[in-house]
């Protein structure tokens, strides 16, 4: 069957992760962007390659790009010359002693817990008896002194191989070595290890440009720090979704300019990591709003994604009709902009993120197609619509059997090769068919989760971390106008700033999350903050030392997968 007569289909991987650095000291305080680096950004690289008719849209938020570039420089400069390494982890994996008290012992040990217990300790059983050990001496209190250091260096080592993404071990002669031989590891082999880290890290920015270059996959971006875009320029927007929201008392100062901040200096950090500039933009979390899109426009941008809620609650308030079959997959050309807007099957993506895991890969790829084939017999004009499934690149699969493995594979070669079904980007979609685009001439601001901010915003705690914000940006702002600052400075200060302003801290505070998670980027937040007073010369906020959230029982599923491990 011709391409025309097919229904498209685009699959959109964000690649996502805040600022783990404490950019005063260049520190990492959690380890997962480079962990995801080597096993999800990896492996999602790795099944493009391996289907050459595959399409895929990848989009990468900038902050991530920079981190991974920092971390191969890291890296590299150890391998060379022995200049440390700025993260613990990786430290540690590269060097030869083992931390001497109880206290960095029981650290290091837990660091190197964090991992899906099923698909990834269990999967391997060395690694998963390293971690019985560490259980039962805390379950009888026994001190982990008790032993030796080469059992530590050992957990490193499979830490580190479990987590490397399935594509590499199935092809890296290196590390099947290491995996084979399983235990009492040498200083030689973790330094080994250590390398095929450093390649994987610095390979992920240029496999994903030659992918690009090729056209198989379209790559686009997220505005600098992945903020909350409308909430920026107006807190009053979340009352579009949900009229009676508790917002702060007051809106963030010089809004919009943050907006044009990200933006400009988001489209800078691609530029600099795949030399050019996209056309495409997935703004953080599909938070789009009107005041957002003229801007995004003005900035060339050609394209937005968001949440099918969003387009249902914008087709409403605009009395139109919202029918299932035909409504969520038409691009719509919004508010009489060159811009046009693609919204994601919440059902079809959520699947694979949340369901399919539990299910064999062939019966979950078989299900998702049967789904596609149902949608296309819907449509009159298959080919003039686009099936959105737009979902974290990185987060879903270590709940997968081999990371994905078997998923992908079928995934990309089951829907490539489909007579009904036309994997494509975007980019292709809008150069064929830009002229079938319906007209939307205003939205209801919203994110994909639920059509609402309600994430991001409302909640007490959610609440009093923007109040926190806004005090800081109106300090930043008072002492910004002295012009005390040189250029150079000016850029530093900004970025730290853009570093608080990032809508994933919001995001996790909240009683519904789990207590652990809300402390790791509770602590996070608050040091951007203080870093960023501490720049300015100003003294920190007053309770800047409360924790925000006091944490539950959440179940890791639903929209509230998210983050690191």
């Amino acid at each position: 069957m011709s391409a025309k007569l097919r229904l498209n289909v685009v699959l959109c991987w964000h690649m996502h992760q805040p600022e783990y650095r404490d950019l005063l000291t260049g520190q990492y305080l959690q380890p997962w962007t480079y962990l995801h680096a080597v096993k999800d950004y990896t492996d999602m690289a790795g099944h493009l390659e391996s289907c050459p008719s595959a399409r895929a849209v990848v989009n990468f938020v900038p902050t991530v790009l920079e981190q991974i570039a920092d971390y191969h420089a890291q890296i590299a400069a150890f391998l060379d010359g022995g200049t440390p390494i700025r993260d613990p982890l990786l430290a540690a994996l590269g060097d030869n002693s083992v931390p001497v008290s109880t206290q960095g012992r029981m650290e290091l040990a837990q660091l190197c817990r964090r991992a899906n217990e099923q698909r990834v300790i269990q999967r391997f059983q060395p690694y998963a008896d390293l971690v019985e050990i560490i259980k039962t001496h805390q379950q009888h209190k026994i001190d982990l002194d008790y032993l030796n250091d080469q059992f530590f260096r050992d957990l490193l080592v499979w830490y580190h191989l479990a987590w490397l993404g399935e594509t590499v071990r199935r092809t890296d002669v290196r590390v099947q070595r290491l995996m084979d031989k399983s235990r009492h590891f040498t200083q030689d082999e973790q330094i080994l290890l250590l390398r095929v880290l450093c390649e994987l890290i610095g390979a992920v920015p240029e496999r994903y440009r030659n992918l690009a270059a090729n056209g198989q996959v379209e790559l686009s971006m997220s505005p600098y720090a992945h903020p909350m875009l409308p909430l920026l320029v107006d807190f009053k927007s979340a009352r579009e979704a949900i009229p009676d929201i508790h917002l702060p008392l007051s809106s963030y100062p010089g809004g919009m300019d943050r907006v044009r901040w990200h933006i400009e200096t988001g489209l800078q950090s691609f530029h600099e990591s795949f030399g050019f500039k996209p056309i495409g933009c997935w703004p953080s979390e599909g938070g789009i709003s009107d005041a957002i899109l003229p801007l995004l426009s003005e900035y060339g941008v050609h394209w937005v994604a968001s949440g099918q809620t969003v387009l249902r609650n914008s087709l409403e308030r605009a009395h139109r009709a919202t029918d299932n079959s035909v409504w969520p997959y038409r691009p719509y050309r919004l508010r009489d902009l060159p811009l046009h807007g693609f919204f994601r099957d919440d059902g079809l993506s959520d699947a694979i993120g949340f369901t399919y895991s539990d299910w064999g890969a062939d019966d979950a790829v078989a299900d998702l197609i049967h789904r596609l084939e149902h949608i296309a017999s819907q449509l009159d004009a298959p080919d003039q619509h686009v099936v959105s499934i737009i979902m974290d690149g990185e987060n879903a699969w270590e709940h997968f059997p081999d990371n994905g493995y078997h998923f992908l594979t079928s995934l990309y070669e089951s829907l490539s090769q489909h007579p009904k079904l036309h994997l494509t980007t975007y980019r292709e979609f809008l150069n064929d068919h830009r002229h079938h685009a319906a007209a939307l001439s205003s939205v209801c601001a919203g994110s994909w989760v639920y059509g609402t901010f309600s994430t991001w915003i409302g909640d007490a705690d959610k609440n009093r971390a923007w109040e926190v914000l806004t005090e800081t940006k109106r300090t930043f702002d008072k002492v910004m106008a002295r012009g005390d600052f040189s250029e150079q400075d000016r850029v530093r200060l900004n970025r730290q700033l853009a570093i608080c302003e990032g809508s994933d801290w919001f995001w996790w505070f909240g009683d519904y999350n789990p207590i652990e998670s809300i402390k790791d980027f509770s602590d996070l937040y608050r040091r951007h903050i203080k870093n960023l007073h501490h720049m300015l010369g100003q003294p920190a906020p007053k309770n800047i030392d409360v924790a925000f959230g006091r944490g539950g029982d959440a179940e890791q599923g639903g929209v509230m997968r998210r983050g690191g491990g």
